[in-house]
């Protein structure tokens, strides 16, 4: 169990200092604006659907804690190609796992990517690392619902 959990730092230190995706995205066709007032951590997302609702292109900027810009890296590279609907239920399961609301069922379409998540699962054990966890994701659905703020208190 310690081998797992120091391979999962490891994943969340490499995306955190070194994120994906960390750019402007010019031609963007939604964007929002996301912050965490407890941690401090801002960041925009920005988003490219195509006209089926595919994300064609997924970005972020901003700044924050390793395990916000981790999850912001890690959710810009598996949003990608995902259906409008995909990309926010992606965000239902990994919400109620970073949350450790028990046991969820996931479709096998979006397995692969719930299983990369795990590395975030540790949060459950720190609720005020829940919302740094999950701010991306939030700012995620709020471009996708044409907001442009939200916040996670």
């Amino acid at each position: 169990m310690d081998d797992l959990r120091e391979l999962y730092q490891e994943v969340i230190l490499d995306h955190g200092k070194h994120p994906r995706n960390l750019r402007a995205l010019a031609d963007a066709t939604c964007s929002a604006h996301g912050r965490n007032p407890l941690c401090g951590d801002q960041l925009t997302v920005y988003l490219k659907l195509d006209p089926n609702g595919i994300v064609e292109d997924a970005a972020f900027e901003g700044r924050g804690c390793a395990i916000s810009v981790a999850s912001a890296s890690l959710m810009t590279e598996l949003i990608r190609g995902k259906t409008e609907a995909q990309a926010r239920l992606l965000f239902e399961k990994f919400h109620h796992l970073a949350a450790g609301e028990g046991e969820d069922t996931v479709p096998p379409e979006l397995a692969d990517e719930l299983d990369r998540l795990q590395v975030l699962a540790g949060v459950r054990q720190y609720p005020v690392r829940v919302k740094c966890a999950t701010l991306a994701w939030h700012t995620m659905q709020a471009a996708l619902s044409g907001a442009r703020e939200v916040s996670t208190e």
